[in-house]
């Protein structure tokens, strides 16, 4: 089969063999296939932040096309090790317990991104071998930015000079480089300066504490438009822009790599016309997708079954008892009724598994993935 068209799917293509709904569906072929045209325009390494969706058959899609996983919580790390037996992992993320950090090391991490002088203290207080990149949380800000992962995460210049120093009298703990994510939702020019100013401080910085061939972790951050699905990150600009120094260069991409490849099928439950405004009400909610709500954005959907006629606004809700729960505000839709379905598409990343779940209790969606045949397979082997 060819992979889904994320941006015009097909009744049949999301249907077919779904017992109940809601839903998600996942092309896997066309998620592989995109992973790989990634990777086949990169310069860097490229880990994939699985905390953007950590579903067993999206990360065994993915791990032929990427230089291994980026996890962040001890759940994570482990669900990972357990998927992908072979995988060379990346420890990120503040807050990491004496357990979690533990576990990294029994599970053979490659490199533990630490956060802070006390967490480095406890990881020297092991007495094991760790190869460390020390995240850096530089005074630079980037206009257009969806996130700046300033606060918690990373050091400033003095914290991570006390790392180093700390690491320099510590043998069992090497230091390879840098990890510094600044910013999220950034477009390739804007990536790309962000990743020259990196780039240009961690050099120095680093040849100054005697790290020989060392490693830059730009982090992820490249920009999903919701409004604009057909626009994609630029990879192949982004990549011959990178500044040819002597460094090992990685990128921990998530929502660019999986988000187009997923969607949330559910049905019309009822429709109704309030001081003046249409409310299509849908079986499931943000509960289940919490991506737009948090993002502030219309989530991009498909009406599979409806009558002809004449498209007018309407806003597509959830069942939640809270008016947050809006997939779609004052959007065009053909005449709906209950029983109609709806696909909404961009739902590959940062949607159930970020989503507030057991609110009112309601059922859980299925899950599916589609082959190569365009069959559509329940996959129970993932993180509920």
């Amino acid at each position: 089969m060819n992979p889904l068209n994320p941006l015009n799917p097909t009744p049949s293509n999301l249907t077919q063999g779904l017992t109940r709904l809601p839903a998600y569906v996942y092309d896997l072929d066309g998620l592989s296939e995109h992973a790989a045209s990634i990777k086949s325009a990169l310069r860097p390494e490229l880990f994939y932040a699985a905390k953007a969706n950590p579903d067993a058959a999206i990360l065994r899609a993915l791990a032929p096309h990427v230089d291994g996983i980026e996890v962040s919580s001890g759940g994570e790390l482990t669900h990972v090790r357990e998927t992908l037996p072979g995988a060379r992992l990346a420890f990120g993320g503040p807050g990491k317990t004496d357990e979690e950090l533990a576990l990294a090391l029994d599970l053979g991490v490659e490199r533990i991104h630490v956060e802070s002088p006390s967490e480095l203290a406890r990881l020297a207080q092991m007495e094991r071998p760790a190869t460390v990149l020390l995240r850096a949380n530089l005074p630079l800000r980037t206009a257009g930015a969806a996130l700046q992962m300033s606060g918690p995460f990373g050091m400033d210049e003095e914290a991570l000079n006390t790392c180093a120093h700390t690491i320099a009298g510590t043998p069992h703990l090497t230091l390879r480089g840098v990890h510094a994510h600044l910013a999220s939702g950034l477009n390739a020019p804007a990536m790309l300066d962000l990743a020259r100013h990196i780039i240009d401080w961690a050099l120095p910085w680093l040849e100054a504490h005697g790290v020989e061939d060392p490693e830059i972790n730009l982090g992820g951050g490249m920009a999903v438009d919701y409004r604009s699905p057909e626009s994609r990150f630029d990879w192949e600009s982004y990549t011959s822009g990178l500044p040819d120094r002597p460094a090992k260069l990685r990128i921990e991409p998530g929502r660019a790599l999986t988000a187009y490849h997923g969607w949330y099928v559910t049905d019309v439950l009822d429709v109704k016309t309030t001081h003046g405004e249409t409310y299509v009400v849908l079986r499931g909610g943000t509960h289940h997708l919490r991506t737009p709500v948090t993002k502030g954005h219309d989530q991009p959907f498909t009406v599979l079954t409806a009558e002809r006629g004449e498209e007018r606004p309407a806003t597509l809700v959830g069942q939640l008892c809270t008016p947050k729960d809006v997939f779609a505000r004052d959007v065009p839709v053909p005449p709906l009724r209950p029983g109609d379905l709806i696909a909404f598409g961009m739902a590959g990343a940062y949607a159930w598994n970020i989503s507030h779940h057991d609110f009112l209790m309601h059922p859980k969606p299925e899950f599916h993935y589609l082959d190569r045949s365009g069959h559509v397979a329940m996959d129970d082997d993932r993180p509920v």
